[in-house]
């Protein structure tokens, strides 16, 4: 593989457990919404997002599988996701229910975006199986975001 080729090796295993820990970080949050969502909408929004993190936590297996195919290491530790995301914390279980809301829009468009310039480095690695995946994982975070910003009105 020429140098070219690592680097772009290089740069979608950083992507990719980029984005593991974006998963991970944002299933972690979306349930903590779940779990802390009260107001009119309540139920609306505790499904809304429990399905939501359901998509989410499906897909972690797969990304970190995509990563050890590509002869790498995966995230190991909280700390490592912690440090890898771009997911903020919150920690606010009194949060309003329109706030959680556009706290996840805006998180799972910040997936999009990282998705969109992460199908460039599988296309430059060559790697066709993860470049495949990634239209998948990008459709199903637009969706997200789609049914997340339609709720807000």
């Amino acid at each position: 593989m020429t140098t070219s080729g690592n680097n772009s090796k290089t740069a979608l295993i950083d992507g990719l457990n980029g984005l593991l820990a974006d998963h991970m970080a944002l299933f972690f949050k979306t349930k903590n919404f779940h779990w802390h969502v009260k107001g009119p909408r309540f139920r609306d929004l505790h499904l809304l997002f429990d399905e939501q993190a359901i998509e989410l936590r499906d897909q972690i297996d797969v990304i970190g599988e995509r990563v050890r195919k590509n002869g790498a290491s995966t995230l190991t530790s909280i700390a490592s996701v912690a440090s890898k995301t771009q997911i903020t914390d919150q920690d606010d279980t009194a949060l309003s229910a329109e706030k959680m809301v556009e706290e996840l829009r805006d998180d799972n468009q910040k997936m999009v975006d990282a998705l969109k310039a992460l199908k460039v480095h599988a296309e430059e690695a060559g790697d066709n199986a993860t470049d495949g995946l990634i239209d998948d994982w990008t459709d199903m975070a637009e969706e997200r975001v789609w049914f997340l910003s339609s709720t807000l009105g």
